[in-house]
């Protein structure tokens, strides 16, 4: 056996962790505080709306609640989808880690000035502009990540980096249990849950320090590779003049085949998250409410432990789609967010196994159904354009997506309840079971240069 052979065997051999250096851990857990708040920004309003509504809605627009919690839902989505495609695109010109500090930076001043909304226009604004950033943030960290770490340890460094959404999520659970609880200012407790919101600002003081820029992404834009996959390099440009990075996505027939399939899949995950488990508090105090149970125990206590199912999900998901591969993670993920779905809106006896139900949809439709655009979507897209491909797929399907929450809120007004609308909605994860079949596998392979 040569010396060659030896060193292949000992490398395969090794653990998934064997090379990573202080560097590497250093860039992850950068990331990885920018997505915690951003997890706790999003779940934050979920938790907050309600009472947020009932205190600043007109008696006028509080005859239908639900319909402007859809509403500010939706917004909150189209203001993430255009702040996506604007970051990402921003991010593959001046750099991951200047984007990042741009974006942190300006979601967490836009959520603390929404503890000061006084009416639902206002709120509608801030929350509109809060998007923006919040969606700049997601392709960047995750594109730093993957560029950074070595190719075995990859997919699980992203798996970890997603589940700062999920740590941010029970963050926000815990400080809402603690406020449903102990109602410092009475019914305006939720403005402190938007207050400290704006502590993300701080994180940018670490982030200058702590992340350094992607090489990877350097290196492409020194050599001039501007082609999206490597199976359509021969059909890139080769002038020195870079070409409109949006426009090469969908220029090149692979790369716009990819981004298109990718993103009908991310509407999978977009609508059934928003429009279908975000009314899981709601439905979970109804289910309280019938048993006798004080709701703002039962709501929060949900809301927590359906977070650690995800976060369970996200730590976990990069080892799994190494071991059964992308497309087989695909299916398990859709099937799990239909199956889990049903199970929680069908149910209707006590609140102990309803937990489990909880966190078993927490685990697919939050932990699962977002990992696998963390882990996958690096792997399909060159350095020059990896961060707008990315926030195309995550971030486009919310321009088509945030009218859903919108239609859900219509929907539980018109049918009486939220099993309805939530039920209704499901059926958008059938999506998952089709889209994996027409994509290409990439597991054990390097990222595209």
């Amino acid at each position: 056996m040569g010396a060659g052979e030896v060193g292949l065997r000992e490398a395969a051999s090794a653990p998934w962790y064997a090379g990573l250096t202080r560097r590497h851990w250093r860039i992850l857990w950068g990331s990885y505080l920018g997505w915690i708040f951003d997890g706790y920004e999003a779940v934050a309003l979920v938790y907050a709306l309600r009472p947020a509504l009932a205190s600043i809605l007109t008696p006028e627009q509080a005859q239908a609640p639900a319909s402007y919690v859809g509403l500010a839902i939706g917004i909150t989505l189209l203001g993430w989808g255009i702040g996506g495609l604007m970051g990402g695109i921003a991010a593959d010109y001046i750099g991951r880690k200047r984007m990042m500090m741009i974006s942190i930076l300006g979601y967490a001043v836009f959520t603390g000035l929404t503890a000061f909304a006084g009416s639902f226009t206002q709120l509608a604004i801030l929350r509109f502009i809060t998007g923006l950033a919040i969606g700049s943030e997601w392709s960047t960290g995750i594109a730093l990540v993957a560029e950074t770490w070595p190719n075995r340890a990859r997919p699980k460094g992203c798996g970890f980096l997603q589940s700062g959404f999920g740590g941010g999520a029970v963050l926000a659970a815990i400080v809402w249990a603690v406020l449903a609880a102990t109602e410092p200012l009475g019914p305006e407790s939720w403005r402190i849950l938007f207050a400290l919101g704006a502590l993300p600002a701080f994180v940018c003081l670490y982030l200058r320090r702590a992340l350094e820029e992607s090489e990877q992404w350097m290196q492409a834009l020194k050599a001039q590779r501007w082609a999206a996959t490597a199976e359509d390099a021969g059909h890139a440009p080769r002038a020195a003049q870079r070409p409109f990075t949006l426009a090469e996505i969908f220029r090149e027939p692979e790369s716009r085949r990819r981004v298109l399939l990718a993103t009908a899949m991310s509407f999978a995950t977009t609508v059934g998250w928003w429009a279908v488990s975000s009314w899981l508090p709601a439905y979970t105090e109804g289910l309280a409410k019938a048993a006798g149970e004080p709701a703002n125990v039962w709501g929060p206590r949900m809301g927590i432990i359906y977070n650690v199912g995800a976060i369970t999900a996200y730590v976990i998901s990069g080892f799994v789609a190494d071991a059964i591969g992308r497309r087989a993670f695909l299916l398990v993920t859709y099937v799990g967010c239909i199956v889990t779905s049903l199970a929680c809106y069908l149910w209707t006896g006590g609140l102990v196994p309803f937990m489990g139900l909880a966190f078993l949809n927490g685990f697919f439709t939050l932990g699962f159904a977002f990992s696998w655009m963390a882990i996958y979507l690096a792997e399909l897209f060159t350095p020059a354009v990896r961060a707008t491909a990315a926030s195309v797929v995550f971030n486009g399907a919310r321009l088509i997506a945030w009218i859903f929450p919108i239609l859900a809120g219509q929907i539980v007004t018109a049918f009486g309840g939220v099993a309805a609308a939530a039920l209704t909605l499901s059926s958008v994860y059938v999506i998952g079971l089709v889209v994996p079949w027409f994509m290409p596998e990439t597991r054990g392979r390097p990222l595209p240069e």
